[in-house]
């Protein structure tokens, strides 16, 4: 068993001694010199290359389930004998998965035949043009795509101007990567008003082609959107509007088989010519009560494609920002000054040997 004094004396081991630290750190106070100082510059410089960049910010409120509108289409086909409410189905693409949409390969190869114009361009070029041609890169990876075109050469690059999202080529696929970490959209909801609201953020090196791109990006989004929720209601209203022009033939046609009929025989009073007049007769009614749903039905269809068609609010439109949003030179002097003065800190305790005091750890372990 261990004697009091030796838990006494391991009790103090365990205090730190600030005094001794502090002495030991001030003997390599040279060291902080050299490193904190060459630090800072060193970040200075390589902040410096790092291109700025602007950020465009849209928010939308979609309009989710049966709104005023749809209410008022509703009443306009009650008043023709419709019922059209409570038939709402589930959308497979909800609110939460529009991110998902936004990072998908078809979404983003949409986005490369995009027309963007800066002020000092004198011609529109195309969005992938701008990010294979224009994008700055810092100093030190130009430096190295110099040195390995003098060593290995130039090599010519192919143009291929087929976008096939089902098999992309290496350059394409540059691209679209570039895009995704360019383009992020969020989900978040208005507490007050129980509305989704989404956000939309779009960064680039330029501030002119951010907004533009945004606001694109909107338009490509709500247009996807609304062709996803009316795809089944107008494929219906397609189905519906020929089988109208059918009715509506074969109605004319057997209307105009009866009065012909009618006006040939309208003087004999055969039975054999009042019973084809009831035949034909017949099948003309027939297919008026076939033409005249039909007519119920195509109007349904159209109103089901207004009612299916969702609204989108626009909260907060695209923007040229004036300022840019990084990078923030600063804050990254900052964030490793600390982390060059920790680690340095660490490497002088540990060079003063006083690393094992400090946890505790005794040079001389005893059974």
């Amino acid at each position: 068993m261990e004697s009091v004094q030796d838990i006494n004396k391991k009790g103090k081991g365990q205090i730190i001694d600030f005094q001794r630290l502090w002495a030991a750190l001030k003997r390599r106070k040279k060291t902080y010199f050299k490193v904190i100082p060459t630090t800072i510059l060193m970040v200075w410089i390589i902040s410096l290359g790092l291109p700025d960049y602007y950020k465009c910010t849209i928010l939308l409120s979609p309009e989710e389930g049966i709104g005023n509108g749809s209410s008022t289409l509703s009443m306009l086909a009650s008043s023709f004998g419709l019922n059209i409410s409570g038939t709402q189905n589930g959308d497979a693409i909800t609110v939460m998965l529009y991110p998902d949409l936004l990072n998908s390969v078809d979404f983003k190869t949409k986005l490369f035949n995009i027309k963007v114009k800066r002020p000092e361009d004198k011609t529109p070029m195309t969005y992938y043009e701008y990010l294979r041609d224009e994008q700055k890169i810092p100093w030190w990876l130009s430096a190295r795509k110099g040195l390995f075109s003098i060593i290995f050469g130039e090599k010519e690059k192919k143009k291929n101007n087929t976008i096939n999202p089902f098999e992309l080529t290496p350059e394409q696929t540059a691209i679209s990567g570039m895009i995704n970490s360019k383009i992020t959209c969020t989900i978040g909801t208005s507490v007050a008003k129980k509305a989704a609201i989404i956000t939309l953020e779009v960064t680039d090196q330029d501030r002119y082609v951010a907004a533009i791109l945004a606001d694109s990006v909107k338009i490509y989004l709500q247009d996807y959107i609304t062709d996803y929720k009316t795809k089944k209601a107008r494929h219906d209203l397609e189905f519906t509007e020929k089988l109208y022009k059918d009715a509506k033939k074969n109605y004319e046609r057997s209307r105009q088989l009866y009065a012909d009929y009618m006006d040939s025989n309208h003087d004999l009073v055969l039975e054999s010519v009042r019973q084809k007049q009831t035949d034909l007769e017949n099948e003309m009614q027939l297919f008026y009560n076939n033409y005249n749903a039909i007519s119920t039905q195509l109007l349904a269809a159209k109103v089901r494609v207004q009612e299916e068609t969702p609204a989108f609010t626009t909260l907060q439109p695209a923007t040229v920002p004036l300022w840019p949003e990084g990078p923030r030179r600063s804050r990254m002097i900052v964030v490793f000054t600390i982390a060059a003065l920790f680690f340095t800190t660490i490497w002088v305790l540990f060079k003063e040997n006083e690393i094992k005091p400090l946890l505790g750890i005794s040079d001389n372990s005893e059974e």
